[in-house]
Order: C-alpha cells, then sequence, then structure tokens
C-alpha cells in the first residue's frame, strides 16, 4: 500500500554465497592456526619437564642473585659439563642430609682458590670481577688446590653462606664430586627475574657454560598460545563482522 515503508536487506555476499570473511579458506586456516599453536604449545611443556627441574630456595645463601624463596627452574646436567661460575643443585651428604644445595662453582678440579686479594677471590693467580655480589664483601679463606673430578662453591651472600669454607676441614677440603651434580640453574621464574646473567669474570680463566633452552621454550610455549588463541577468535570475529556487513546493507524501500 502506498502508505507503508518496508525494508529490504540486501544479501549478505552479493549473492555469491561466499561467507564475507573467508569462507572455508579462513576455517581451513584457523583450524591449522589452532593445530600448530597446540603443538608448539604443548610440546614446549613437554620440553621443559625433559630438560628442567624446578627448585624452591630456602636460604639466603645466594642473595642478591636469588632470594629466600625464590623458584628457580634448573637445566638436568652431568657433572662434567659444570663449568666456573655456574650455580648448580647438588646433594652432598656431608653438608646437608636428604636435602639438594644450591652454590656458584668457583673452582674446578685442578685449580688453587683462595680469598682475598683487594677484597676478590683469586683463582689460579687471577682476580676474578664478581659483579653479582652486588658490593658484599667476600669472608676470607686460605689458599686451596682442588682435587682433579671436584669443585670448589660459595654462596653469592657470602658472609653468611654454609659453603666450601664451612668444611675446609673436612677430608676433601670443603670440596664437592662434579659426580654429585643434578643441575644447572638457569632462570629464577618466580619472582620473575629471568635468567642468570653469565658470570662473565671467570671468562680469563676459561670457557663458560652456555645458557640452556629456556628461551626458545618460551617462545615456543607464547607463540603457541598466540596461535590458539588467534585461530579459536576466528569463528567469533567472522560472526560479528558478518552481522556487521549485514547492517550496512539494509537498504530502505519505498512504496512502489
Amino acid at each position: 500500500m502506498g502508505g507503508e515503508s518496508t525494508t529490504r536487506t540486501a544479501p549478505r555476499s552479493g549473492g555469491t554465497g561466499r561467507d564475507p570473511v573467508g569462507g572455508k579458506a579462513g576455517q581451513r586456516l584457523s583450524g591449522l592456526a589452532v593445530a600448530v599453536g597446540l603443538v608448539l604449545f604443548l610440546a614446549g611443556f613437554a620440553w621443559a619437564a625433559v630438560i628442567y627441574r624446578p627448585y624452591i630456595v630456602p636460604t639466603s645463601s645466594m642473595v642478591p642473585t636469588i632470594g629466600i624463596g625464590d623458584r628457580v627452574l634448573a637445566q638436568r646436567v652431568d657433572g662434567g659439563q659444570v663449568h666456573r661460575g655456574d650455580v648448580v643443585v647438588f646433594h652432598d651428604k656431608t653438608w646437608v642430609q636428604n636435602s639438594a644445595v644450591i652454590k656458584r662453582v668457583v673452582a674446578v678440579g685442578g685449580d688453587t682458590v683462595s680469598c682475598c686479594e683487594q677484597g676478590r677471590l683469586t683463582v689460579n693467580g687471577k682476580q676474578v670481577d664478581e659483579p653479582y655480589l652486588k658490593g658484599a664483601e667476600a669472608g676470607g679463606f686460605p689458599t686451596v688446590k682442588v682435587p682433579q673430578g671436584r669443585l670448589f662453591l660459595l654462596g653469592d651472600e657470602r658472609q653468611g653462606s654454609l659453603d666450601s669454607t664451612a668444611h675446609l676441614t673436612d677430608a676433601a677440603a670443603g670440596t664437592v664430586s662434579r659426580d654429585a651434580v643434578d643441575a644447572r640453574v638457569d632462570a629464577v621464574v618466580w619472582p620473575m627475574k629471568g635468567l642468570l646473567e653469565r658470570p662473565t669474570g671467570f671468562e680469563a680463566l676459561g670457557a663458560l657454560s652456555q645458557p640452556g633452552p629456556l628461551r626458545t621454550i618460551t617462545m615456543m610455549i607464547v607463540a603457541g598460545a598466540v596461535l590458539v588463541l588467534a585461530g579459536g577468535a576466528y569463528g567469533p570475529i567472522a560472526t560479528w563482522l558478518g552481522g556487521s556487513r549485514a547492517r550496512t546493507r539494509t537498504e530502505p524501500a519505498g512504496a512502489r
């Protein structure tokens, strides 16, 4: 009738039958993104579970590098992979019964180590710069010749740490067997302090350990999560965009 007004909605895709935001191709891509994302996400966690072990540090012996109650991730390594400057987790019944200990390796088999000259640790006649001590004074101790296959370890809190200096009168002169090492600390994950700084002061004495794959694992997990979220969001976004386009194509139709 002449006095009536109606509206007419144009076809959503101009009559072609296509999905306005990609159709089947878009759905396939979103499914692929979710699948790849899940693989990356789960593979990252599986890799981390194989390579790393979590520990909680109960004492202040590694302050300021690691605080009381900090959660760390330590890479499982063989004792033969340990280098000077590494922060390691080990078990030694002459130190602590039925508990892991975390200390920094400052000398390895064949080294001579002493403290202190001009406030610095001396290894094989070379003074070692230890910026991770943050100005803390190292406790003095006489020269120790580290037997082959053993390690000399100190806490970063040199005044209060029960480390090799507290066991100098033991049969092993405070040293620990390489075989006692379970893992090497790679990062403090809570609070999120990140990867440990490389102990560059030991470079003049020999090669340093290389960081573990934690950075790569983290990238895999983050990338996987992003892909899963992006792929999963395709459907709702496509529906919203389709509805939005349909509304913009609504035309007024007068009486004819």
